[in-house]
């Protein structure tokens, strides 16, 4: 759904999925290509960008479960504490700081349609929150029912399905076990929200190329605005 008042032009899309996926691959990949197909791109990161109340989340993080700082690679692994902390006080906590979230999301996107840009793709989106909730509980599943109405849905959404051992050998930031779970947990939001294309973990090449497809039609479609590569393989959407 478009908010009024955006640009028509402007097509937004996201990219969700565990740690390690290959996120930032897909999206420079896609970026690179369309800008020099001619195209404005803008990538908004959603930590940086879009993320309120960093103090509350560092302190849970951090100082209350001796979590490690820092992003995980494979020289130095590290030990975060946060998303895989499961207990009710924490998914109380998550719920007030994604309703945050979701306030602020809608004043980004909406500035970010605004903008001038072909294209713009967010880097995570409120997905990767509502991933870590329990959707097995009915109380939850109302409340992300509550956000998803709240939030601007993406024009494209991709959720980049990954081996669990391999994403977590290219970003060794949480045990094996919960990386395991939330690639579960992801598909099963995929699946209740609906519109979310799921990429299958292909090789690197063939997930571009079917990445890069999939948006110039719909870049074709949606503005008139032509890309190369739109003659490729369909995504599954």
């Amino acid at each position: 759904m478009r908010e009024s008042g955006e640009n028509s032009r402007t097509i937004f899309v996201s990219f969700s999925g565990i740690d390690g996926a290959g996120k930032s691959t897909q999206i420079e990949s896609l970026a690179s290509r369309l800008t020099k197909d001619g195209l404005r791109v803008h990538v908004v990161r959603f930590w940086d960008d879009v993320a309120r109340l960093k103090g509350i989340r560092e302190t849970s993080g951090h100082r209350i479960f001796k979590g490690d700082k820092g992003i995980g690679s494979p020289e130095a692994p590290i030990n975060r504490r946060d998303k895989n902390v499961q207990s009710g006080w924490m998914t109380c906590v998550r719920m007030f700081l994604y309703l945050v979230d979701a306030v602020s999301l809608r004043s980004v996107v909406k500035r970010a349609l605004c903008s001038g840009f072909d294209l713009v793709i967010f880097d995570r989106y409120a997905y990767d929150e509502l991933a870590n909730l329990n959707l097995q509980n009915p109380i939850l599943r109302a409340y992300v029912r509550i956000l998803m109405i709240l939030v601007p849905r993406p024009h494209i959404s991709y959720l980049l399905d990954a081996d669990p051992e391999q994403a977590r050998a290219r970003k060794p930031e949480y045990p094996l076990d919960f990386v395991r779970s939330n690639r579960n947990a992801y598909l099963q939001l995929a699946k209740f929200v609906g519109g979310i294309t799921v990429l299958n973990p292909n090789p690197v090449e063939e997930v571009q190329a079917e990445v890069i497809a999939h948006a110039a039609r719909k870049l074709s479609c949606e503005t008139g605005v032509h890309a190369h590569g739109a003659a490729r393989a369909p995504a599954r959407i």
